[in-house]
């Protein structure tokens, strides 16, 4: 009887969270086979918000994310979605985002939009989209940043104003940074009560594994407010180690998800 009512209590607690994951699925678009849609989906099949970045801006790439959500229908759970624009970049590679969710678990408030104010100074401007859970809302950054060459700090930069020009919705900021957490860009985060979700967790595939290190930069992560959130749980999901080598991982993704549980404070 006792095993029975920490079994409840355990599942009722693990219940009551937000399980939220962010992936860059590397050009999710026409190229994904049905396989790998079908991957996709038995990997997230488990959270209540999916995040992705890096889906194709033109044909195929709505596509995919519709065949996704198709194949996470048939998994046990309703879902629903959303896709941005095209972002507005002509210097650089645009792409689309995507929001994917339960629900049974959230309800989506309002339309989700491409945040318009700096996509001068942003290359593909974030994607915003609020969600209500228990009568409390959060709102998910979805970002793809310019490449470590091109110095994402110059973009990064910028999103130090968004707590401010929003001060009434509590912003989670996840994504492809494509710049680790310790850079002084996220500095003025952090004197906000913003933090990390992973320390020195590196989350992009290596061409091939050397002596079993396998991930190669710490790129991708989800900043909080600390004071707004409470994390309950935060891991990586090594999905390339199912595969027998990198090339075949890397037809999924050459990122691996990163995802969080918490609560609303």
């Amino acid at each position: 009887m006792r095993l029975l009512f920490l079994f409840l209590l355990a599942f009722n607690f693990s219940f009551s969270q937000v399980k939220l994951l962010s992936w860059n699925i590397e050009n999710l678009g026409k190229s994904k086979s049905t396989e790998t849609i079908n991957y996709i989906a038995k990997t997230i099949k488990d959270y209540d918000v999916v995040a992705i970045q890096e889906v194709v801006a033109g044909y195929g790439g709505a596509q995919a994310v519709a065949s996704l959500v198709d194949e996470l229908n048939r998994m046990g759970s309703k879902w629903d979605y959303v896709v941005s624009n095209p972002t507005s970049s002509s210097a650089y590679k645009t792409e689309r985002y995507a929001f994917l969710w339960k629900p049974s678990r959230v309800k989506k408030i309002g339309k989700a939009w491409l945040e318009q104010k700096y996509n001068l100074e942003i290359d593909r401007e974030p994607y915003f989209c609020t969600f209500s859970y228990n009568k409390k809302e959060f709102t998910v950054v979805n970002f793809h940043a310019i490449t470590k060459s091109k110095q994402p700090e110059t973009e990064i930069k910028y999103f130090k104003n968004f707590p401010v020009e929003y001060p009434n919705l509590n912003l989670l900021f996840v994504g492809d940074f494509n710049c680790p957490q310790s850079h002084t860009v996220f500095n003025p985060w952090r004197k906000m009560n913003y933090v990390p979700a992973f320390v020195n967790q590196k989350t992009s595939l290596k061409k091939a594994c050397k002596k079993n290190i396998c991930l190669a930069s710490e790129f991708d992560n989800i900043w909080f407010k600390r004071t707004s959130i409470e994390l309950v749980e935060s891991k990586v999901i090594h999905f390339y180690k199912y595969f027998d080598n990198l090339d075949l991982a890397n037809k999924i993704s050459d990122h691996i998800p990163v995802t969080i549980s918490f609560n609303i404070k």
